[in-house]
């Protein structure tokens, strides 16, 4: 998984070797900040080694994927804002797109001004190719898609699903990178081929790569809208964490997606009027699974009492350094403010709190009993209750995490191990069932589906042995979750959908399946000394992470900061 790669490095060295980050005089080093003139260039930086020169915008491994320009040559249909997800998204290369009901058809109405960066025409029957490449492609339609048929009229693209896309059609319009057919139709294997020559729509074009560093420069014509002020991109593929976190310090970044442990310190004080964090949370959270077919993590009495003695606030200050997973408060475990719309009335303002003494009483009413000391639980069959609490050994944010969750449960009497764990292995063992407890993320996506289908789905699982990718690691078994994700995805009008999500909330609350402590987060450290325009508190209007669908429109928003 990309996002835990971004944590396994401890910042605890210098520059792993020369380059670029190494003083701020270099050549990326924005030396137009200040300056009357205003800056034309951009600096942007990933920690993912050396790139190999491949710009295939399907490719997940691709160069243009792994650090994020993809975005800057292809666009989506629509501008989705994963921060605000409820909200609809923007048009972009489509002026609209009119769902029925079910939502199972789409008309989109495909915009007539905008232009391939070879001066072709952009129309409907590129994106009729595009999404036609995915549907017969199974390595290209990796969210699978329900496609049925695909058609155009005129200028409006007709599709229709086999299931509905409620729940979907944000992220599939907003992540969908649209392929011009006059140069895709003639590739034989579009879900492996390089695509040394990128044509897209956007307003960038590329000018050179390295296994380092990319550089793209702005569009000379054609491009749909206003063209952005900043002239060239140049991003950088740093060796790993440490050297991503000394550019930034030293201003020869300004713009990337990375954990820094200690980054007040380490990186904002170095230049506090310039040097910036933001973490947004997103509908998608991070928390710890139990496993609920063994005894006695099976008592939902137990998962409560769990609950209700982590310490999500030591979790947040000290393992996730105060800023990288934002603390989820809500029972529902639904983030704020990205879930705030979707929480129940009857949970609206119900926090999460620590409170051991009414964890000890919920133990006692369902018959476990603490020892004298206080140091042993027992279960009502007279076990104690012990359990290993696993994740990889060098995800450090989930290693602290576990260690301050081990200390939570000694105050009602848990014995609990902490695993340092092989990662494959650890992969392995928590899709197979075979785990206690352990530190793990949700999917996410414009509606609770995401977080919630993770935990609850009882169609995923699957006997402890045989492997469960697509969630349900705890194989918690709820007719009722089950019933509501499978109504809220096919609801066809807000009051349905709203009844399923009451059910949803209700079985997570009262059922535990799993202890929810922060949220994901599409945030960014960034610099205002030459550009100013970022999204942040006051200004939400799309995520911050360069590596994020809507990073060309972070770029088009952004201005010099002395112009």
């Amino acid at each position: 998984m990309q996002r835990r790669k971004l944590f396994s490095v401890a910042l605890a060295g210098v520059l792993a070797a020369g380059g670029l980050a190494a003083c701020g005089d270099s050549p990326n080093a924005n030396s137009n900040a200040g300056k009357n003139s205003g800056a034309t260039f951009l600096t942007v930086g990933m920690p993912n080694g050396p790139q190999t020169e491949n710009f295939n915008p399907f490719l997940s491994t691709s160069a243009a994927n792994s650090l994020g320009f993809k975005w800057m040559m292809y666009e989506p249909l629509m501008m989705w804002n994963p921060v605000k997800p409820a909200d609809p998204s923007k048009p972009w290369l489509a002026t609209d797109a009119k769902w029925d009901p079910a939502y199972k058809k789409v008309d989109i109405t495909v915009r007539d001004n905008a232009t391939w960066s070879d001066g072709q025409k952009l129309t409907a029957d590129d994106v009729v190719f595009t999404f036609s490449m995915i549907k017969s492609n199974k390595a290209l339609n990796t969210n699978n898609t329900p496609y049925d048929q695909i058609t155009a009229n005129g200028n409006v693209v007709t599709v229709t699903f086999t299931n509905s896309m409620f729940v979907y059609k944000d992220k599939w319009l907003g992540q969908t990178p649209i392929v011009p057919k006059h140069i895709w139709s003639a590739i034989a294997k579009p879900d492996i081929d390089p695509n040394k020559t990128p044509v897209g729509s956007g307003p960038y074009t590329l000018k050179s790569f390295t296994p380092q560093t990319t550089t793209l420069q702005v569009r000379t014509s054609g491009y749909w809208q206003d063209l952005p002020q900043v002239k060239e991109l140049r991003y950088t593929s740093y060796t790993d964490n440490n050297a991503q976190t000394t550019a930034l310090s030293t201003g020869a970044c300004e713009w990337s997606f990375v954990f820094i442990p200690n980054y007040k310190t380490v990186f904002v004080d170095k230049d506090p009027a310039h040097f910036k964090v933001w973490a947004p949370p997103v509908l998608g959270i991070h928390g710890l699974y139990i496993n609920t077919t063994k005894k006695p993590f099976d008592n939902v009495a137990l998962r409560k009492a769990m609950n209700m003695v982590v310490n999500r606030e030591d979790i947040f200050n000290k393992a996730e350094a105060g800023y990288f997973h934002p603390l989820v408060t809500s029972v529902t475990g639904l983030p704020s403010p990205a879930g705030d719309a979707f929480v129940a009335p009857e949970y609206k303002g119900q926090n999460q709190t620590v409170d051991v003494e009414g964890a000890k009483k919920t133990l006692a009413d369902a018959g476990f009993k603490l020892s004298a000391d206080g140091k042993t639980l027992t279960d009502p069959s007279g076990k104690p209750v012990k359990l290993t609490l696993t994740d990889p050994a060098g995800w450090s944010d989930y290693q602290t995490s576990l260690e301050i969750v081990r200390d939570n449960l000694a105050q009602i009497g848990i014995a609990a191990t902490v695993e340092k764990a092989n990662q494959d292995a650890w992969f392995k063992n928590v899709e197979e069932g075979k785990f206690d407890a352990t530190f793990r993320w949700t999917n996410g996506g414009s509606t609770p589906y995401d977080l919630y289908q993770t935990i609850m789905d009882g169609t995923l699982i699957k006997p402890i042995g045989q492997a469960s990718p697509g969630g349900n690691f705890g194989r918690f078994n709820s007719p009722d979750a089950t019933s509501a994700l499978k109504a809220y995805q096919n609801a066809t009008d807000d009051a349905a959908r709203t009844a399923a999500l009451v059910t949803l909330q209700k079985v997570f609350v009262e059922q535990v399946p799993m202890i929810p402590v922060g949220a994901d987060n599409i945030g960014m450290a960034y610099s205002t000394k030459a550009w100013v325009g970022w999204p942040d508190d006051t200004n939400t209007y799309g995520a911050g992470q360069p590596t994020q669908a809507n990073a060309l429109d972070v770029v088009l928003h952004l201005k010099p900061a002395n112009s």
